[in-house]
């Protein structure tokens, strides 16, 4: 593998005199391939020890462990899809910061908007007026079907689902609201209650009026079959559906109706779904589902959320917003994450009348909601967007990278399924293909360390941690498309040589 490395050794967190970079060739776990080439040469790392590091983040910081690897990596400069670490290692990101950088690490248009709207105005309020706000606005709005033409911003998803909640309350005058088992809709003290991971889960009370559903995952669930979802790769389950119809979503629909007879309110303020679950491992409903689902909604007087936070801004390539791919229109879209690529910055976008029903009952404000650093961002991501093709480049390559994994799951007895769309794929792991038990975390967690070996960053995901989740900015090629998925191949015929010894 071709990376850069430092020479020599850094001393107590300082270069010393002469210190330069050089290039290394070293060789990975099994791949025959070499790591697609970069012309991007980062600055020599010149901050912390890494020991110190580890120090200060034991004592000082969160103590819930959510790093990757076991010697966690301390990264240092990012360039489009790469990553450096403090060492000069470079890696493929095929996470991109969790579904967040949507354009490329450190983009050169987009630095370029920061930086000059550094130097003129980093923040006001909405108190006054400052025209980057309405100029995105106008920019996003166009983006979206009417009547979704009222922006709110604000700063995280879980911000950004929040205020989704209490708009739904506030239209509807209802209180209960539905979301799927396994869906992450954030850690805030309301959006505990949408997010339904157990992990997430507090035994406090929490998240009020939040009933979940049965997710109709048709790997995992009990119904599901070969023509089910919107993928370029099916399922192996086997159906007997004709073309116009499907089983499985007709048996999903009928516990989502069991649910709205027995678990809430006669009326509801509404129902969450992500177009595609993202933290419960790049989950896909049966075609049709959602339309039906929002349809018993509105019976109920409730209004349908999209959760666009990981699917939008053109992630899944054969449309712009996950929703779009369902054929549905929902009251409220909230998005955030590839937003901003990597700025922290979000939205709820929604109807003129829904906008007014929260105005009526909350005097809404949000401090850095829309503040001029975030609204040059998003407005240069957008036109980055367009500018490079990069919807039809999730399109075009996610296609591609997921047929040649779906070769990894017919090659591979712990391969258990390879679903997504675009850029938003997952590999489900398992014991075998019969039972579809999870494969045991430490197996999971040494394949997923011999990629960081060979230079590819991956995530998980899953109610067991059973699942790679791959979402790299959207800028990626094929030759990098090639080079991940040997990788991984390599590190399951690593794997499968631990198992057999």
């Amino acid at each position: 593998l071709r990376y850069l490395s430092l020479w020599p050794v850094q001393v107590s967190g300082h270069w010393p005199a002469g210190a330069f970079w050089t290039s290394v060739t070293r060789r990975g776990l099994h791949t025959k391939s070499s790591m697609p080439p970069c012309d991007f040469t980062p600055e020599r790392y010149q901050s912390l020890a890494y020991s110190r590091v580890l120090e200060i983040h034991k004592h000082h910081l969160s103590p819930v462990l959510t790093a990757y690897f076991p010697e966690p990596l301390l990264l240092h400069q990012g360039h489009m899809e790469w990553l450096f670490d403090h060492e000069g290692n470079r890696y493929l990101d095929f996470f991109s910061g969790i579904v967040t950088v949507s354009v490329g690490h450190c983009h050169p248009k987009v630095n370029a908007a920061a930086q000059r709207q550094l130097g003129r105005l980093w923040h006001t309020s909405s108190v006054f007026f400052h025209p980057l706000i309405h100029e995105y606005a106008e920019k996003l709005s166009a983006l979206l079907p009417e009547p979704l033409k009222v922006i709110f911003l604000v700063n995280s998803g879980s911000e950004a689902n929040d205020l989704a909640m209490l708009m739904a309350r506030a239209h509807s005058n209802s209180t209960d609201i539905i979301s799927f088992r396994g869906a992450y809709h954030g850690c805030s003290p309301y959006t505990l209650g949408l997010t339904n991971v157990g992990i997430y889960k507090m035994d406090l009370p929490h998240g009020m009026g939040c009933k979940p559903t049965m997710c109709p995952d048709i790997f995992r669930g009990p119904w599901g079959g070969s023509h089910c979802r919107d993928s370029p790769v099916q399922t192996i389950r086997k159906c007997s559906c004709a073309p116009d119809c499907c089983q499985a979503k007709d048996q999903y629909i009928e516990q989502f109706k069991d649910t709205l007879s027995t678990s809430v309110a006669k009326s509801i303020a509404g129902f969450f779904a992500e177009p595609i679950q993202g933290v419960n491992g790049i989950v896909q409903y049966p075609k049709g589902f959602l339309k039906e689902a929002f349809e018993l909604v509105r019976e109920r007087g409730g209004v349908c959320i999209a959760d666009e936070v990981q699917t939008g801004f053109g992630r899944l390539g054969s449309h712009f917003w996950g929703f779009q791919t369902h054929d549905v229109l929902p009251d409220i879209v909230t998005m955030a994450k590839g937003i901003g690529n990597g700025f922290p910055m979000a939205a709820v976008v929604t109807t003129p009348e829904i906008a007014k029903s929260l105005t009526k009952r909350l005097f809404h404000f949000n401090t850095f909601g829309g503040n001029p650093v975030a609204c040059a961002i998003g407005s240069a991501v957008l036109e980055v967007i367009k500018e490079e093709n990069l919807q039809e480049n999730s399109q075009e390559v996610g296609t591609y990278m997921l047929l040649k994994l779906a070769k990894l799951r017919d090659e591979f007895e712990i391969v258990g399924d390879v679903r997504g769309k675009g850029l938003m794929i997952g590999i489900e792991m398992v014991k075998d293909k019969v039972s579809h038990q999870p494969l045991p975390r430490e197996e999971v967690n040494q394949i997923h360390h011999d990629c960081k070996c060979m230079g590819l960053l991956i995530g998980r995901g899953g109610l067991f941690s059973q699942t790679f989740r791959i979402a790299p900015s959207m800028c990626i090629t094929k030759q990098e498309a090639d080079f991940a998925v040997e990788v991984f191949r390599s590190a399951l015929i690593q794997h499968m040589k631990r198992r057999a010894k």
